[in-house]
Order: C-alpha cells, then sequence, then structure tokens
C-alpha cells in the first residue's frame, strides 16, 4: 500500500484541487463544467472560513492526486457539530493504491477528535463503486430520507 501524505488543503493546493474538482464534477459525474471563477471560491472560502468545513488533499511525492471535502452542520438532536462528507475523489491514475481509504480515515478521526456528533456520506444512487466503498468501510444506510429542492 502506496502511503500517501494526507493534509490540510493550503492556498498553494488551491489550482491542483481546482482541476481536480473539475475532473470530479465533469469526468466522473458527467455534470456541465463549472464556473472557473465559483468553483475557485469555494476551494478559497473553505480555506477562508474553517467553521464551514474543510478539505484534505492526498498527496504523494508532492503531487496531489486527491481530496476530500467536509461540510459543517449541526444535529439538534444530539446537539453537536455534524460533518458531510460530501467528496472523496482520486484521479484515475492513482486508484487501487488505497489514497481513497486514507483520506476517508483522516476525515474520520478529524470528526472523532473534534467531538463531532457523527459524519455523514454522500453519493449519488449510480455511483455503485462509493456505496460498496462506504459499505467495506462500516457504512451504515441512514433511516433518514434526503430530498432536494431548486
Amino acid at each position: 500500500m502506496a502511503e500517501f501524505n494526507i493534509r490540510p488543503a493550503e492556498e498553494r493546493d488551491i489550482p491542483r484541487i481546482h482541476h481536480l474538482m473539475t475532473q470530479y464534477i465533469v469526468d466522473f459525474y458527467k455534470k456541465p463544467k463549472p464556473n472557473e471563477d465559483e468553483l475557485r471560491n469555494l476551494i478559497q472560502h473553505l480555506l477562508a472560513h474553517p467553521d464551514s468545513g474543510l478539505q484534505f488533499v492526498a498527496e504523494i511525492e508532492g503531487e496531489i492526486i486527491g481530496f476530500a471535502t467536509l461540510y459543517y452542520t449541526f444535529s439538534t438532536l444530539q446537539v453537536k457539530r455534524a460533518a458531510i462528507l460530501n467528496d472523496l475523489f482520486v484521479s484515475a491514475q492513482a486508484r487501487g493504491q488505497k489514497a481513497g481509504e486514507q483520506l476517508f480515515e483522516k476525515c474520520l478521526s478529524h470528526i472523532r477528535e473534534n467531538n463531532f456528533a457523527y459524519m455523514t456520506w454522500e453519493t449519488s444512487k449510480d455511483n455503485h463503486a462509493a456505496q460498496s466503498f462506504y459499505n467495506k468501510l462500516g457504512g451504515k444506510q441512514s433511516d433518514w430520507l434526503v430530498y432536494e429542492i431548486e
């Protein structure tokens, strides 16, 4: 298993995270290319407002090959902060080397060390690879239903 350096994102990482997030959105999820400035603003917002969430990056030999995005919210029922693992992505050439597992473990240790109520994981209903990954790591499907309104 390759040993990746998993660390919080920094300002210097913005161009590479931007590139990976574009791959994630366009190539992986087949969604329209996001507005460049809006995507950069999202990354910068997380860096400037650590109370709203954070991104971890996976790096090997100075190359960032993956990222995970945690957004923070609250659990009224548990009266604590909660985290949403909204994004977990590893570039195609680095898949199969356990970078995704190491990113996930970093997110999990982060919420445990910071006394969060829990971490939820979101993925699309047709992303069977992510569902299998989450099941393998001990995830359980929630009893709660998720609704979206546009």
